[in-house]
């Protein structure tokens, strides 16, 4: 399995109205200090016909990692966080707290 695969792996595992840091998808796909590939992972995942849930995933700030090179991705993805329920602060970050995804950790190797 590739390691792009393992990554949407573990995103398609991401709730309804919860978020992950790109680190711990990396963590949970095996894949230790390497979140910058799922940031990559994720920026080829927006087709519909992968059915990777790649909007909830965030950096470990809590926000939404602004890029030029997402042509617009960056608000549409706020806007899916939003239809999930996920509230943003004025300064565009959301509470991890409240919205981290917990996963079981017996079920990822």
């Amino acid at each position: 399995m590739s390691k792009y695969q393992q990554i949407y792996n573990v995103v398609r595992q991401i709730p309804y109205g919860q978020v992950a840091t790109y680190g711990q998808v990396a963590e949970l796909a095996g894949l230790p200090r390497q979140a910058r590939l799922v940031g990559y992972a994720l920026f080829r995942a927006t087709d519909p016909n992968l059915a990777v849930p790649w909007h909830r995933v965030i950096n470990a700030k809590g926000e939404i990692s602004m890029s030029p090179l997402r042509e617009g991705m960056d608000y549409i993805q706020r806007s899916l966080l939003e239809s999930e329920g996920i509230e943003f602060d004025r300064n565009g970050k959301l509470s991890l707290t409240r919205h981290r995804w917990q996963p079981d950790l017996t079920q990822f190797g």
